[in-house]
């Protein structure tokens, strides 16, 4: 019987190995800290990054109503250039309005038979023939493609 205090004894008073769990949950702790930050990270830098997008975006809507409207701006001043020289050359206004009047009418008409010219090409039989084909490669192209990357997947 008196061996059983003795044990009860070193038992208590022997040190306890360290354990392993808890270092174990500090490193599991330090690795979600840092996933946390990286992750926080990445999102920040989302966030700027669709700020920035949205911000180009407005700006590259205000770059193309600028170039519009400064296009729009000399078509019209060559167009009061070339009235200008007309009325010189005619030596009347109504003459060189009348002139360039006709010039945009058949700069305008050429424009709707280019038009109707390419729409018919479209409709064409071997065009549409052309084009199915073209889009069937680009389908098979992409599934096997796909069916690559998939089978790539395991690989190393």
């Amino acid at each position: 019987m008196q061996e059983e205090p003795a044990r009860g004894q070193d038992r208590a008073t022997a040190p306890e190995p360290p354990a392993p769990s808890s270092s174990l949950l500090d490193e599991l702790n330090r690795l979600a800290s840092a996933a946390r930050r990286l992750f926080g990270a990445q999102l920040q830098l989302l966030a700027a990054e669709l700020g920035l997008a949205r911000s180009a975006v407005s700006w590259l809507l205000v770059a193309a109503l600028v170039a519009t409207v400064a296009g729009v701006a000399l078509g019209l001043t060559l167009l009061g250039m070339i009235g200008a020289l007309l009325a010189v050359w005619f030596h009347s206004w109504i003459w060189a309005l009348l002139v360039l009047a006709l010039l945009q009418v058949l700069l305008l008409a050429g424009a709707v038979a280019m038009f109707r010219r390419c729409m018919r090409w479209m409709s064409l039989p071997a065009t549409r023939r052309e084009w199915n084909t073209m889009m069937r490669e680009t389908m098979r192209r992409a599934e096997s493609d796909i069916q690559n990357d998939g089978a790539g997947e395991g690989r190393p």
